[in-house]
């Protein structure tokens, strides 16, 4: 767990920024302007407060990658740390156990605390390249299984009892469920619960979360009036439409950009995102001015993919993933590669080496990458051909191929 003690701040940065509740932002509630509580305004609020604000953003660690639609709470929370304010990070390894019932026409298998753990640490990784992880006073890193593991039977009747049924039924995905004749077990009830008891917690005063959240984000203030604490307000960001431009950004329907994609891979795919999903991307994955991108949509796809990537590998990535891709990566087949296959083999078989000796020597020296990851190796082996499909083996700056059936 990393905590940092939010007093070391002893000044807020920057407290008025219409620019950071605003931009991208789908909905921000409550949200009365006219009124004299700061409570009741978050822009009021931010103008007014005399201390750092605790912003709360809480994910669940159910799978083991992360793609560009999740990075949008992620860089509304690094805005807020910019702007002087405390960002806190729930790792959800408790309430992953159950899974966010949210858009679910069905129950979610449960996870092992082992998987969860796993995923958790991935997580991170790759949340590194978003948040300011530095900065003293700046983040607080959360798991929540450090108070929900602790209630007791007692205190979950508490919780239950804030709630009826029918509101519960309210929820988006469970009313659809229970129309439908389809099943909604009582452990799924809990989780909004739990996720708002996150914001009691935490003491939070903001949670970010996607148009889909609002119930549990609701929840969590209800549940904040009932332990006696002020109710934190909801900040609301847009789903992002998959590479598909038509449907929500998501690994089963195989339309999404990893956020660990490598460069070209990610370079490549961004530079495809149909003309009508430009804005939308521009807007919530860049920084870019909006009033000033460049008339050509060819020229705006372009311009998408070296903001977006360089973003997550630094300007010379970007640039040499826009030299890769120029003519699109090309592709090595593994039929016919019987497992288990030493990389070296790969390396010479695929012609990024001229021999299985130089493809040792280049692994030897940390040329050689499988996606992000460089191995040193000289022994590595893969025993599984699907784990290899899709990903970019790489030797040095300039030469790649992408492992595909």
């Amino acid at each position: 767990m990393t905590q940092d003690d939010p007093g070391q701040l002893v000044s807020i940065a920057n407290p008025v920024n219409a620019d950071l509740v605003t931009r991208g932002v789908a909905e921000v509630f409550p949200h009365q302007p006219e009124s004299h509580d700061p409570r009741q305004c978050l822009l009021r609020l931010l103008a007014t407060t005399d201390r750092p604000l605790r912003v709360k953003l809480g994910v669940d660690a159910t799978g083991s990658q992360l793609h560009l639609g999740h990075s949008i709470p992620l860089r509304k929370l690094r805005a807020f740390q910019d702007a002087g304010h405390t960002a806190v990070l729930i790792i959800g390894d408790f309430t992953a156990q159950i899974g966010d019932p949210t858009g679910r026409t069905e129950s979610r298998p449960p996870l092992t605390p082992e998987q969860v753990q796993t995923n958790a640490q991935t997580y991170l990784d790759q949340i590194r390249p978003i948040l300011d992880f530095a900065t003293p006073g700046r983040l607080e890193v959360h798991y929540n299984s450090t108070w929900l593991a602790r209630l007791d039977l007692k205190e979950i009747i508490n919780l239950l009892g804030t709630m009826t049924v029918g509101q519960m039924l309210a929820k988006e995905g469970f009313a659809e469920r229970y129309g439908q004749n389809h099943p909604i077990f009582l452990h799924e009830f809990l989780y909004p619960l739990l996720q708002g008891y996150d914001s009691v917690a935490v003491r939070a005063d903001v949670e970010l979360g996607g148009t889909d959240q609002k119930f549990n984000i609701a929840v969590g203030r209800d549940l904040q009036r009932h332990f006696g604490q002020p109710p934190q307000f909801g900040l609301l960001v847009p789903i992002l439409l998959g590479t598909d431009g038509v449907q929500k950004m998501s690994k089963s329907l195989d339309n999404f950009i990893a956020m660990q994609d490598h460069p070209s891979i990610m370079y490549q795919k961004l530079q495809k995102v149909p003309d009508s999903s430009l804005p939308q991307y521009f807007e919530l994955l860049t920084d870019l001015p909006l009033t000033h991108l460049p008339q050509n949509p060819r020229e705006q796809q372009k311009l998408l993919a070296q903001t977006v990537t360089a973003a997550y590998y630094g300007v010379e990535a970007a640039q040499q993933a826009a030299l890769a891709t120029a003519g699109d990566i090309p592709e090595f087949s593994l039929q016919g590669v019987t497992v288990p296959v030493k990389l070296f083999y790969l390396l010479a078989a695929s012609g990024l080496c001229r021999s299985s000796s130089e493809a040792r020597r280049q692994i030897q020296n940390g040329a050689v990458r499988l996606d992000d990851q460089r191995i040193t190796d000289v022994d590595w082996q893969a025993s599984d051909l699907q784990a290899l499909v899709g990903r970019v083996l790489q030797v040095g700056k300039s030469k790649f191929v992408r492992l595909v059936p």
